[in-house]
């Protein structure tokens, strides 16, 4: 069985966007199914790690097509890009308002017609059982229906994140025709695909409205995070971030927290370390200064995939932040399910009542506090601080097996051929 992937995101792409679909594809052919993956020919990824070129199979067939992008006039450059990232990107209010309302669903929308082309002359030649497209891109999906309706394949459609509902497209200033555009866009999407995956059950309740059939697969973590149990940890008491952290995110209240402990209590100002590793919004940094942390704070910009485990896997504890929006129920970050391997005590600041509070809780992982419980936050982090200092810091994760990546693409070829029984 063979099934065709199309995906932006893919070696040596960095970043969060890459890791669920690369590491399917590292796993499928144990389940009987051959990927051959689409990608494109010269990204212009804001982060790059060619480590993760080292988890692709040999034998796995990679298309790849040239793209034009928008963005290389409007919005970065390279290098800049390389250096700033995706947590600020939106800081310019007329580019921004650009991309939401003339680059619909987004600036990949320029890829869709030459991929179709491409892609059509490799079908004519070579038979694949099942189409899949992953976004955001959710341009991506474009490409897979177009490609579905005209050689009537099965399709599966992938999302990682909302589209209509993504949480930084207030930044774009849609204006009502945009708006309308998208929905019409994700709607004959959800409908037409055989399956739409996504990974949370509030996303799957979110799309059944409209699609015939909806899975959930979440993300997960792989092998390379299990040096966790050979790790010295840190000698301060480190709370740590690792990855993507746009200004949605940015846990005011959190430093708040953090400014009081450190004044009421001069041992824990000398003990405490806030590492934040990877993509950090620039809001970050000024709350960092409003609350006098900057001496407590250290920020690693973007390091490999192996590196930033390392971070992880010494932390004291590890922070986990869901956006502050509406619908954020059904968030639940990549990040986590490593955070889950690496055992380390998880402080977590989202809803009460989505679904990273149910992982947590039945993982027994760590502990969620909502976005404006001041009181609980402070008394959370005291006791992991009096923890650390009695040197029994610690956290015994249960029922983490089935988060294991070979698992998720276990039910992942399940799904892919039960479309043809």
């Amino acid at each position: 069985m063979k099934v065709l992937i199309i995906t932006y995101y893919w070696p040596p792409a960095g970043g969060s966007g890459v890791q669920r679909w690369l590491k399917f594809v590292k796993y499928l052919q144990e389940y009987g199914i051959e990927p051959v993956v689409y990608t494109v020919d010269n990204a212009r990824y804001l982060k790059e790690d060619k480590t993760l070129l080292d988890d692709v199979p040999r034998n796995t067939k990679v298309l790849k097509h040239s793209i034009w992008e928008p963005t290389d006039l409007l919005f970065w450059k390279k290098k800049k890009s390389q250096k700033s990232g995706i947590s600020n990107i939106n800081q310019n209010r007329f580019l921004s308002f650009i991309r939401g309302n003339f680059f619909i669903p987004d600036p990949k929308v320029f890829w869709v017609n030459s991929s179709v082309k491409f892609l059509q002359k490799y079908l004519n030649s070579n038979k694949v059982d099942a189409i899949i497209s992953t976004g955001p891109p959710h341009s991506m999906h474009l490409i897979a229906q177009k490609l579905h309706k005209k050689n009537k394949l099965k399709w599966i459609a992938d999302f990682r994140d909302p589209w209509t509902d993504l949480y930084y497209n207030k930044d774009f200033s849609e204006q009502s025709f945009a708006k309308k555009k998208n929905k019409i866009l994700e709607k004959s999407v959800l409908k037409n695909a055989d399956c739409v995956l996504t990974v949370s059950e509030s996303l799957k309740e979110q799309f059944s409205i409209n699609a015939r059939r909806v899975e959930v697969i979440t993300n997960g973590y792989d092998n390379e995070t299990r040096s966790a149990e050979d790790t010295v940890l840190d000698k301060l008491f480190t709370i740590s971030y690792i990855g993507l952290l746009p200004k949605q995110s940015n846990p005011k209240l959190f430093f708040k927290v953090l400014q009081e402990l450190c004044s009421q209590n001069e041992d824990f100002k000398n003990d405490l370390k806030l590492n934040f590793i990877g993509d950090i919004s620039d809001d970050v940094r000024v709350e960092v200064l409003k609350n006098n942390l900057e001496k407590n704070t250290s920020f690693k910009g973007y390091v490999d995939h192996e590196k930033a485990i390392e971070f992880q896997n010494k932390a004291q504890v590890l922070l986990l932040l869901i956006p502050n929006i509406e619908k954020s129920k059904g968030i639940l970050t990549g990040k986590l399910f490593e955070y889950l391997i690496a055992k380390r005590p998880i402080l977590a600041i989202g809803p009460e009542d989505g679904d990273l509070a149910e992982i947590l809780k039945e993982t027994d992982s760590g502990i969620l506090i909502d976005f404006s419980n001041r009181e609980q936050l402070s008394s959370e982090i005291l006791k992991f601080y009096h923890l650390y200092k009695k040197g029994n810091l610690k956290v015994n994760s249960k029922n983490i097996g089935k988060y294991h990546r070979k698992e998720l693409t276990k039910k992942l070829a399940f799904i892919i051929k039960s479309l043809h029984s």
